[in-house]
């Protein structure tokens, strides 16, 4: 982590990343592609999720969640930066010539070999099914559903944790406390996510949150009674209702969200801690 001296009010608690670990190198060209970004707004250009802005401009880094290279060894060409996700990338570079990002552990570094299969050594980058994974070990980048590709845990300094193998289902602890049962059939890559100081970041200031797509967020008590359902009053008004409710009147604040009836419901096996 990087921290700044006090030559502006900004700059006296703004910190930053330490990218000296990274490869001083360009991102891979036919890896790398322009995006529509929504910014908050659908196809008719109407403001449909607040508090989202157009942030700086970026290009898409086409990552490969599945990594479906079997039995074929990579060697990591490079870690690099990804503006568009939190966690540090890996350049792979595979035996049969073939070049893909993958998302980079803490304790991968340049030169490291990887490899996906059934069966893998116990490294951080390999990847291998769930069901030969011990106890104990930390994962990322995990399929819900084999062959559909890493679905979960795949922000930085993340990471699941091996509790048990039976019945043909794994259960993994994951950062959300929540303990879940998945297929010991799917793959999940070993070891936790690099960039694990991402969350304790000091931005510093307001246009560093610009940059990253982030607007203002403005109290719904000083809207408008049209903008919230708090809104309006002379002065300061209470919030003139019972439940805490959301801009747009759902309720909200000791409210389970979860659907019920929702098929995927029986694989949790406990709740998050509150």
């Amino acid at each position: 982590m990087k921290q700044y001296n006090p030559t502006t009010p900004s700059r006296r608690h703004m910190q930053g990343y330490d990218f000296s670990r990274l490869t001083k190198i360009g991102a891979l060209k036919s890896l790398k592609s322009s995006f529509h970004r929504a910014v908050g707004r659908n196809n008719q250009g109407r403001v449909t999720s607040l508090r989202r802005g157009g942030g700086v401009k970026r290009l898409y880094r086409e990552i490969d969640f599945k990594q479906n290279k079997i039995n074929v060894p990579g060697k990591v060409f490079s870690i690099e930066y990804d503006p568009n996700r939190t966690a540090r990338i890996a350049r792979v570079h595979f035996a049969d010539g073939e070049k893909r990002y993958i998302l980079a552990p803490q304790e991968l570094k340049a030169g490291d070999t990887i490899i996906t299969a059934e069966k893998a050594p116990l490294k951080p980058g390999n990847r291998m099914k769930l069901k030969n994974i011990p106890q104990g070990s930390m994962v990322h980048n995990i399929e819900l559903f084999p062959e559909q590709g890493g679905k979960i845990v795949r922000t930085a300094g993340n990471g699941a944790m091996v509790l048990a193998n039976e019945g043909g289902f794994v259960q993994l602890v994951m950062p959300s406390s929540e303990v879940r049962m998945i297929s010991g059939e799917s793959y999940a890559s070993l070891g936790q996510l690099s960039n694990a100081e991402h969350s304790s970041i000091n931005l510093g200031k307001a246009g560093r949150s610009r940059w990253l797509g982030k607007r203002p967020k403005v109290r719904g008590t000083v809207m408008n009674p049209v903008d919230h359902p708090y809104g309006g009053g002379e002065g300061k008004q209470g919030r003139g209702t019972r439940r805490p409710k959301t801009a747009q009147g759902k309720i909200t604040g000791g409210r389970k969200t979860r659907n019920k009836k929702k098929k995927s419901g029986k694989f949790i096996v406990r709740r998050r801690n509150k």
